[in-house]
């Protein structure tokens, strides 16, 4: 049956032979792996991902997607969680899983957010993003890329932009260009933040007014004392600290709210 795109969705179907391989060898997929996809569409990663494993887990948004999924292979061979993977709960999976995908754009970033919330769960992650994402992702302190994104994910995966995927290799073809990107969760992050709610808000408040000096977009949240006691200068802006610097102000913080 033909599958029209559903805009809603963000359905762009991968149909590039060499860029499936690529990707299917990047994971580097073994017999006793336990893998998850996320968005598998019309199956273009999950066929060749089914000769490598002997199961496969995918989760899938489109019903009528999930029911052609259903009727092309057997329960034994793929499990499908028909959902949304903004929601789904990983931790219910047991035992650690490498989880996979080409995402939609328009869920792209959320999503990423939701995985940081189960890191612990995992083995690695393999996604297929737009490119600009990417380049977020790993950015570097004072980059024009770098920003919350970059800093809540470094603080949990080591990551690595494996490969750029051209516009071309889509159906519909999307506007922009795509990109390959590997997450390995940290075992435990480089420097640990007293209180990971406080830390996500440090660093939420700071890039909020990303182009204000630290002791402006902090203020009333750290003092200037605070800032200096955690080694960190009031006049440089968010875009400026690396992720030990914003677990240093955040511990600062949660010292003189009485956190552990």
């Amino acid at each position: 049956m033909r599958h029209v795109p559903r805009k809603r969705f963000g359905q762009n179907f991968l149909v590039d032979r060499s860029v499936i391989a690529r990707i299917v060898e990047a994971i580097d997929p073994h017999p006793t792996d336990k893998l998850v996809e996320i968005g598998p569409g019309l199956g273009a990663l999950t066929a060749p991902l089914l000769e490598r494993v002997p199961r496969l887990q995918v989760i899938e948004l489109d019903r009528d997607l999930a029911a052609r999924l259903r009727a092309s292979y057997p329960p034994e061979r793929l499990t499908v969680h028909e959902g949304d993977a903004l929601r789904f709960d990983f931790s219910m999976l047991a035992g650690p899983m490498r989880i996979l995908g080409n995402l939609p754009y328009n869920i792209s970033t959320p999503l990423l957010f939701h995985m940081v919330s189960f890191a612990g769960c995992f083995i690695d992650l393999h996604f297929m993003l737009q490119r600009e994402v990417v380049e977020r992702m790993v950015a570097a302190p004072s980059t024009p890329e770098y920003g919350r994104l970059s800093v809540m994910l470094q603080y949990r995966f080591r990551m690595q932009h494996l490969f750029s995927v051209p516009s071309a290799a889509f159906r519909p073809v999307p506007k922009v260009a795509s990109a390959v990107v590997r997450l390995l969760p940290h075992l435990q992050p480089d420097v640990a933040a007293r209180d990971e709610s406080l830390f996500a808000e440090t660093v939420t408040r700071a890039f909020s007014h990303r182009r204000k000096t630290l002791r402006n977009a902090l203020l009333g949240h750290v003092t200037e004392a605070e800032l200096e006691a955690a080694g960190v200068e009031s006049g440089l802006r968010a875009e400026n600290l690396s992720v030990a610097a914003f677990v240093a102000i955040s511990n600062r913080v949660s010292e003189r709210s009485g956190g552990a």
